[in-house]
């Protein structure tokens, strides 16, 4: 299975669907940021720090596997040059739709994020990567190409989850039970019998996910040259998620590349 095109697919439909990852921001959202008060989340529910941020204004900006008219035309509205870097072309609608509506420049482009030879080296003075390399087979290429396409002196932001959530059976976690089952790195496609992955995701056109270790997350960006500069955690709320009311279970990190 081409995972890429899978899950490309996948997240097409999630925005037929109405994802909440998928719903456009409203206009009023973009009048507060053009007089300068916005933000933007990386995780779940918490807000980025406003610290966390370079000056915006002129700012080449790569909202990296984060489509859905959220964070890029937040930052375009804010002042940033955007470019919203995504696989599935109708999420990469979203952010156009909002550009049309609002009067924003946005730039999209259709690719995987594990491969960014589209774009040139130290071309971006920040990348915001929000969760999304949980979709990526693969997440060491994603931090050298953003360590390739930063500038020196740039930022990377990016919201990843806790590979602990996936240790747990994802189907009594949905019944509010806690089952230990899968080991650390997890992938839906070989963590998973075959017959679970048809019946519970594939036929149901779900995305497929892979937990990805803290060794290849955290560790995978200071491998690929980042300095980490930042980092919080975050957790949805208590109800409906069970794991949620022990522990959070996504990070966040800021990195900076060296001038």
């Amino acid at each position: 299975m081409n995972i890429h095109s899978y899950n490309r697919r996948a997240w097409n439909k999630l925005v037929d669907d109405g994802n909440p990852w998928t719903v456009p921001v409203s206009a009023e959202v973009i009048e507060r940021a053009k007089r300068g008060d916005w933000q933007i989340v990386l995780t779940p529910t918490k807000a980025v720090p406003a610290d966390w941020f370079p000056e915006l204004t002129g700012l080449p900006t790569l909202c990296l596997a984060s489509g859905g008219g959220q964070q890029g035309p937040v930052l375009a509205a804010a002042g940033a040059e955007v470019t919203v870097f995504d696989a599935a072309p109708k999420q990469l609608q979203r952010d156009r739709e909002v550009a049309r509506r609002e009067g924003l420049l946005i730039e999209t482009v259709e690719g995987d994020m594990a491969d960014l030879g589209t774009l040139a080296d130290e071309t971006f003075g920040l990348i915001v990567h929000p969760c999304s390399n949980c979709f990526a087979e693969d997440i060491r290429p994603v931090w050298r190409e953003c360590h390739r396409v930063l500038r020196p002196g740039g930022i990377l932001i990016a919201g990843f989850v806790n590979p602990v959530r996936y240790i747990f059976d994802n189907q009594a976690m949905e019944s509010g039970r806690l089952e230990v089952r899968h080991a650390i790195p997890y992938a839906d496609v070989t963590s998973l019998d075959e017959e679970e992955l048809q019946r519970e995701l594939i036929d149901k056109g779900e995305p497929l996910e892979f937990g990805h270790s803290l060794d290849d997350q955290i560790g995978g960006q200071l491998d690929a040259g980042f300095t980490l500069t930042g980092f919080y955690e975050d957790r949805y709320e208590a109800e409906p998620d069970p794991l949620s009311k022990y522990l959070p279970t996504f990070i966040a990190t800021r990195c900076r590349k060296g001038d």
